[in-house]
């Protein structure tokens, strides 16, 4: 609210926006208030303005301007406001809060001006990506595409689940392992003996999301399930099963090959390449994006003109 407060005080004062009297500033020394015995000058206010976190309101000024510049309200804006809006709205019911008095309290007169924000939100968020995507060599993005970028497997796998609760001892959860364990080795020592994969999936596996299917999971990529399982499905030729119980947060595998396509061409996986390389460095480093910024109104030759706001901002980006 005080963020609100700061920022429609300074478009007043700056004669952007608003209707009724204003002080017109012409030298700063026009009255904006009167009480007995005082006087508040344009000047007065605007310095007490600037001293309250003026150089924060100025640089969201900037980057709001910078964020509408480069980034249109398009569709994926729009859905990202609605979701996150609709997250919170979730969050605030099942805490037993009012949401919409929440937005009151922060100074929001509808949903639809917070949305508002968060479209803003997603702009700035855009903007940081744009500019890291932008900044990427072509040996990190090649770098990326030899070690990460597979063509998409599809296997059968039969999962056996440890039988184990939060009220077992250590010892009885171990042994819950070693018994699931034992039961893939089982599955295997049949497949050995010319058991049919699809008969044994219907007996023995534990995944209902794959069970009615002879266990079958399709066109999956290295970042679609656990690292296990893709190391054991990668190591594998087409139409072999692992000779070894796979162990995963799961329980344990056993993985019949089905097929890999073709690793795609660099040219087709680039863009999304680029976005996952920029999600890495932002998880990573949590103050990449603050940074980025910097570098941002560096590029748009940020100049303050006013010494302590000055001042003030870059012992902020220091």
């Amino acid at each position: 609210m005080k963020k609100k407060v700061l920022i429609t005080s300074l478009c007043a004062l700056l004669l952007l926006t608003g209707c009724g009297q204003k002080a017109k500033l012409k030298d700063g020394k026009e009255v904006v208030a009167e009480i007995e015995g005082k006087t508040i000058t344009a000047e007065d206010l605007y310095d007490e303005l600037r001293s309250q976190g003026g150089s924060t309101v100025l640089i969201n000024m900037i980057d709001e301007f910078i964020a509408n510049k480069e980034i249109e309200t398009d569709e994926a804006a729009t859905e990202y406001a609605n979701n996150q809006l609709s997250n919170l709205k979730a969050q605030y019911e099942q805490s037993g809060m009012d949401f919409k008095e929440a937005l009151t309290s922060a100074g929001y007169k509808s949903e639809s001006e917070f949305k508002e924000v968060l479209v803003l939100d997603y702009k700035k968020n855009k903007v940081v990506e744009n500019y890291l995507s932008d900044e990427l060599t072509d040996d990190e993005i090649n770098e990326y595409y030899e070690n990460e970028v597979f063509g998409e497997m599809t296997v059968k796998h039969i999962l056996i689940k440890p039988e184990t609760n939060d009220d077992m001892t250590d010892e009885e959860k171990e042994e819950a392992e070693n018994k699931a364990k034992k039961t893939a080795e089982e599955v295997i020592k049949k497949l050995d003996e010319g058991a049919k994969f699809d008969d044994l999936v219907k007996e023995y596996s534990d995944d209902e999301g794959s069970k009615d299917n002879n266990g079958l999971i399709e066109n999956f990529t290295k970042d679609g399930v656990v690292s296990e399982f893709w190391e054991a499905s990668l190591k594998l030729k087409d139409k072999e099963y692992s000779k070894e119980p796979v162990k995963s947060e799961y329980g344990y595998h056993v993985i019949y090959r089905v097929s890999q396509k073709d690793k795609p061409k660099l040219k087709d996986v680039k863009d999304d390449i680029k976005e996952k390389l920029v999600e890495e460095k932002l998880n990573t480093d949590t103050e990449l994006a603050t940074k980025t910024w910097v570098e941002i109104r560096k590029k748009y030759k940020l100049d303050i003109k006013d010494d302590d706001l000055k001042n003030t901002y870059n012992d902020s980006i220091k």
